[in-house]
């Protein structure tokens, strides 16, 4: 898109500088949905996270979990939608926190998001290559070096980046599609055949009230949020999107009540159809490899080929979710860029595709670094290199999303009387920002059971880095206003032009 009409003003005028704007009109809301979803990728989500959730978290309430953090996304996106109303900015967090509690923690809270974005790509390439490897070797019996795969989609996804975002929704949804159908199928297939002999369809493990049942729910529940990172990725597309006023909070709060009920029936039918002591056995590691969770029910219900089709469709959905945090993360930087942090030259977009195009070289470079650091130092990809990154992005994400609800509050508290709401912007996102203060502690007291035991220095350095990073963004906010004010002044400010005054519907 063309540079905005925006005047630039004096150094010091602390208005809005002369940017240039992503591709307006690219996406639509299906498109918006899609990416959204697909950072989210239900069947690595669930391939993933819920032999860990059954075997060493919520055992067999983990539906009633899933159901319980879907009650908590509810009330955080609430208010996260009410903002989206408002404020248009491909920053999202960014933005909404340096309106909400002030510039100063919107530089801090800005920092941990591109820091969370930034890894999780090398956190989903990881597991990309381990998924691939796996299925090279049990389809054509050829071994090919992780590193092979590892670096060919990220050599894959920075040319599809490079150019406009309609044609990065466009794969993302064939290979979303793919995953939901197969999810889909399986439980179906389940329900059609009423469930296994032992349990038939156990309905009582959708007890939301039974989500802190057991010693261990903890874990259950923090994998259960987990899940669901990336969901509230449709805020950035706003700049992007067509009608972003209307269709940023409908693609925001579809993405969470889907998930929900997919997650929640996935676990559901896959409990019920290998029976609840088969299920909690195997995802402890009876069969020696815990994805028999889902093979085992493909195999009984639909046939081997859905065995096969599963293991390709795990390739496709992280190749998907990598793409679709690269995006998040060129956004952030570019968001951040445009503003003068970091360097300028970030929030240039790309004359014909309106692409954050510079951003997004300097994400691959820093994925290519991070992923080659993993291999230098002879780590695992799914053990290590998804693991890791993984952890230490999601610890800095659940914080922001703690402080972007308390945002919200304050946005409106302050901002707005017109359409404050004493449930929409006071009680749902201050119950959701403390669930997302919970989901933070429940991290940070089970670190090493997260990570399956690892006793690894990043692992030991994350919460430190996290509030490094932090500190370091309140600090470098407080310098810049007390030696460059005009640049202070425009700290998160940059939004669409008509995101300012636009009055919320009752």
């Amino acid at each position: 898109m063309s540079a905005s009409s925006l005047i630039d003003p004096s150094p010091d005028a602390g208005a809005p500088p002369k940017v240039e704007r992503l591709k307006a009109g690219s996406v639509g809301l299906t498109g918006v949905m899609f990416m959204a979803l697909a950072t989210a990728a239900p069947i690595t989500a669930m391939t993933g996270n819920l032999p860990i959730i059954i075997g060493s978290g919520s055992g067999t309430h983990a539906p009633g979990a899933f159901l319980f953090v879907t009650g908590v996304l509810l009330l955080f996106t609430v208010g996260y939608v009410a903002m989206a109303r408002h404020i248009t900015a491909a920053g999202a967090f960014y933005g909404y926190i340096s309106h909400g509690l002030g510039r100063v923690l919107g530089m801090a809270s800005g920092l941990l998001a591109v820091l969370a974005y930034v890894v999780f790509e090398a956190s989903i390439v990881g597991i990309f290559a381990f998924f691939a490897q796996s299925a090279v070797q049990n389809q054509f019996h050829h071994k090919v070096p992780w590193q092979v795969l590892a670096f060919t989609m990220v050599a894959v996804i920075a040319v599809l980046a490079y150019f406009d975002l309609h044609i990065a929704s466009r794969v993302l949804s064939v290979a979303l599609v793919g995953e939901v159908v197969m999810l889909l199928l399986l439980s179906l297939s389940v329900l059609f055949h009423g469930g296994g002999e032992a349990d038939g369809l156990a309905l009582h493990t959708l007890n939301p009230l039974k989500a802190f049942a057991g010693p261990s729910a903890g874990i259950g529940l923090f994998f259960c949020f987990w899940s669901w990172i990336g969901f509230e990725s449709t805020a950035m597309y706003g700049e992007e999107s067509r009608e972003p006023k209307r269709i940023i909070p409908r693609a925001t709060i579809l993405a969470v009540v889907g998930l929900g009920a997919l997650y929640t029936l996935v676990a559901w039918t896959t409990l019920s159809g290998n029976g609840l002591a088969t299920s909690v056995a195997v995802s402890g590691g009876s069969t020696g490899n815990p994805l028999d969770l889902f093979y085992g029910a493909s195999q009984t219900y639909l046939g081997h080929w859905a065995v096969t089709l599963f293991e390709w469709l795990m390739c496709s959905s992280a190749f998907a979710c990598g793409m679709a945090f690269h995006q998040c993360a060129s956004r952030y930087l570019y968001a951040i860029g445009r503003e003068g942090f970091i360097h300028r030259h970030l929030g240039r977009t790309h004359a014909r595709h309106g692409s954050p195009y510079l951003a997004s070289f300097v994400q691959t470079g820093i994925t290519v670094a991070i992923v080659g650091a993993f291999w230098a130092a002879g780590k695992d990809p799914y053990l290590d290199l998804y693991t890791l990154t993984a952890i230490l992005g999601t610890m800095a994400l659940l914080v922001v999303q703690a402080l972007c609800s308390f945002s919200v509050v304050a946005y409106f508290r302050s901002q707005h009387p017109e359409t404050r709401h004493w449930f929409r912007t006071l009680v749902a996102p201050g119950l959701g920002g403390l669930g997302m203060v919970g989901a933070v502690y429940l991290l940070v007291t089970n670190l090493k059971t997260a990570s399956g035991g690892s006793s690894a220095l990043l692992l030991t350095l994350t919460p430190w880095i996290v509030g490094g990073v932090f500190v370091g963004g309140i600090a470098y906010a407080l310098y810049t206003r007390a030696n460059n004010p005009g640049k202070y002044e425009i700290l998160g400010r940059i939004v669409m032009e008509d995101a300012h005054e636009r009055v919320e519907e009752s």
